[in-house]
């Protein structure tokens, strides 16, 4: 079972004037189309510093296999997920930012506007998803088929078996 923590970040949603559509769909998706349990929750406003807390606190403890950020990935001025996440991985993982970006564009010219991230922290995945809950799903339709895989070798437990592509023989 995957550990997921799920963190919004939102300046109104903080303060209880905006409903937290993208991390309750978040929730759902990953619930319903991953072997995984959200195991922690949490909405907190656009500051670096209560960010960068919060997934140390949630990562450190050693519960979380994934945690999945929803907001603050923008030009806005006060979108600072990215460097949060930045300040809080020890290793980049690229490819899962990239994949959602080109997936974006795919669809809008504004989806090369996301600065979202991706790393590891410790045996733990930390992942940036858009705000809105469009976005949020064609991310998370990108990279949940990487996800089971990835979350294995950060853990130690991938068998060779595991990099055989389906339809495909070495």
């Amino acid at each position: 079972m995957i550990r997921v923590g799920v963190l919004t970040v939102s300046d109104r949603g903080a303060r209880g004037e905006r409903a937290d559509e993208s991390g309750q769909l978040i929730k759902q998706i990953v619930e319903g189309e991953l072997e995984a349990r959200v195991v922690e929750y949490a909405i907190v406003p656009d500051e670096q510093g209560e960010i960068e807390a919060r997934l140390r606190s949630w990562i450190d403890l050693g519960d979380l296999d994934l945690v999945l950020t929803t907001g603050g990935t923008g030009f806005g001025p006060r979108d600072v997920t990215p460097e949060a996440t930045v300040a809080v991985i020890q290793r980049p993982a690229p490819g899962l930012a990239e994949a959602m970006r080109a997936r974006g564009i795919a669809k809008t010219p504004h989806g090369m506007l996301s600065r979202g991230v991706a790393g590891i922290r410790g045996q733990s995945l930390v992942v940036n998803l858009p705000g809105s809950p469009r976005a949020v799903r064609e991310s998370l339709e990108v990279i949940l088929p990487a996800l089971p895989h990835g979350l294995r070798l950060l853990r130690g437990e991938a068998v060779e078996a595991d990099h055989q592509y389906p339809g495909k023989s070495r």
